[in-house]
């Protein structure tokens, strides 16, 4: 049997550890997750929801998500057939490649960003063009100069995963200048609740270019991670090729209701967005004591330098029941992101990083001066 060639040398997308594969290997009872950038409040305001819609389970999905597809038109005063919806915002990624990538064609990213444009691509066929970050930071007056003939996509995670950054309104304005209209330019706001207000109003670029994309989630800040769905905006054209590379329920009944619920429910994002900002600030507080580099960021989690390799530390951190990111994955092997979480665990955290600090430093290892990068640079 023959696979095809592009799986030879893929490098796999891991997920953080479960709690419950921590539990039950190392003999813990209470384990801490503070590494897949998920909420920590449980979405309570979709239950009646989701039980209603338990009679329907013997039935399939609406395959166009009708009563979400309306509510987002509305909400976004657009025609409905100008939305996609995934399963989670990361398979319209697949989708977009897969509609739009053919032999030869080249697609830019930054580096490092969210794995997943690369490794999709990778697949698809695509020649991947990396654009190094600079100062944590997209280099967009680079990434414009690296399009050409065979450009087809350039991805743009704003806020960006794994550095928290992002770029403003203005500064992506600037560059969707230079961009030219045979290029799409796909916008990943997965943390775009979290994002301050200079963040970029994507939907009124999307009203002037027709070479725009860009995508959002339920699985972050509207804390639907396990029900995966995500759903994205562009113009008719775009929407349509999509849709006709997109498999026909894709997004689950439970899903959908839930999507529903979330845009309604304004009360769970007033309770979520103010506390993630008091609880980042607590750990900026906490690592700036350390003396440890960090990072600022405009989503729900946190990059540091650990200034060495991050493998002792991860562990450490695991028989303590913290499970954090370790990204060398990323090219960043001494590098790790923290999730922000309930103050408890936010609190352990700390605890257990200044624990560790203080043991490395009896084995005759300094800690790090400290030092912070801005999330977004004036430019």
């Amino acid at each position: 049997m023959r696979f095809i060639k592009e799986l030879k040398n893929l490098k796999v997308y891991k997920p953080g550890k479960p709690i419950e594969e921590v539990k039950g290997s190392l003999g813990l009872e209470t384990v801490y997750k503070l590494a897949s950038n998920e909420i920590p409040f449980p979405p309570l305001y979709i239950r009646k929801s989701i039980q209603a819609e338990l009679e329907n389970i013997n039935r399939y999905p609406q395959g166009s998500c009708h009563y979400l597809r309306k509510f987002l038109a509305k909400k976004f005063r657009i025609n409905e057939s100008q939305i996609v919806f995934g399963n989670g915002s990361d398979e319209i990624i697949v989708l977009t490649l897969r509609a739009l990538i053919e032999k030869g064609d080249e697609v830019i990213v930054a580096y490092p960003t969210f794995l997943i444009y690369e490794i999709q691509a990778a697949i698809s066929g695509a020649k991947v063009v990396r654009v190094p970050l600079k100062e944590f930071h997209y280099d967009l007056p680079e990434l414009a100069k690296k399009v050409n003939r065979k450009t087809k996509i350039i991805f743009i995670a704003n806020p960006d995963n794994p550095t928290g950054t992002y770029c403003n309104h203005k500064e992506i304005s600037n560059f969707l200048k230079l961009i030219p209209k045979s290029v799409l330019v796909y916008f990943d706001e997965a943390y775009f609740e979290f994002a301050p207000g200079d963040f970029p109003k994507t939907e009124q670029f999307l009203r002037m270019r027709d070479n725009v994309i860009f995508t959002r989630t339920f699985s972050k800040a509207y804390a639907l991670a396990g029900l995966r769905i995500g759903y994205g905006i562009t113009t008719l054209k775009i929407a349509a090729a999509l849709n006709k590379v997109r498999e026909p329920f894709n997004i689950n009944r439970f899903a959908q209701v839930a999507g529903v619920c979330a845009l309604e429910n304004k009360g769970f994002l007033k309770k979520v967005i103010p506390y993630i900002e008091r609880e980042k600030k607590y750990l900026y507080g906490g690592l700036s004591g350390l003396g440890v580099f960090f990072v600022e960021s405009a989503a729900n989690f946190i990059l540091i330098d650990l200034k060495k390799d991050t493998k002792s530390l991860y562990n450490y951190l695991l028989k303590k029941g913290v499970i954090v990111r370790e990204l060398r994955g990323w090219g960043l092997k001494n590098f790790f992101r923290v999730t922000i979480g309930l103050h408890k665990e936010n609190k352990k955290f700390i605890g257990c990083l200044r624990g560790y600090l203080q043991k490395s430093n009896k084995c005759g290892r300094s800690i790090v001066e400290f030092k912070h990068c801005p999330s977004r640079l004036n430019i």
